[in-house]
């Protein structure tokens, strides 16, 4: 399995529209993939590593699908509109980074 994460750095005066990203950007994205994604996490960022630090990434993603194939077969053709929809909750440039799923526990 893999995990496809999008990380939105946390920048002073930046917009992120939380409710706009968990309510309509994700659920849209998750119909887009349709099963290539098995499921998704949202992150919202609430501090650093030290007392009073602000957290590196103000939100986040998680995107888990069986193959990094998989992802790209389902991802490329709404490529287009999903990346469209960015504007209507940030004006930040997202960091992605897919990585392998080495242990999943519960």
């Amino acid at each position: 399995m893999i995990k496809v994460s999008v990380m939105y750095p946390n920048t002073p005066g930046a917009r992120f529209d939380h409710d706009y990203y968990r309510d309509t950007h994700m659920p849209m994205v998750k119909a887009r993939l349709g099963t290539a994604c098995r499921y998704y996490t949202v992150d919202k960022g609430l501090a650093g590593d030290a007392p009073g630090e602000a957290p590196t990434y103000v939100g986040m993603c998680h995107i888990f699908c069986d193959s990094v194939e998989a992802f790209q077969a389902a991802f490329g053709p709404h490529a287009e509109e999903i990346m469209a929809d960015i504007a209507n909750y940030t004006d930040l440039a997202p960091v992605l980074q897919i990585s392998e799923v080495v242990v999943e526990r519960g």
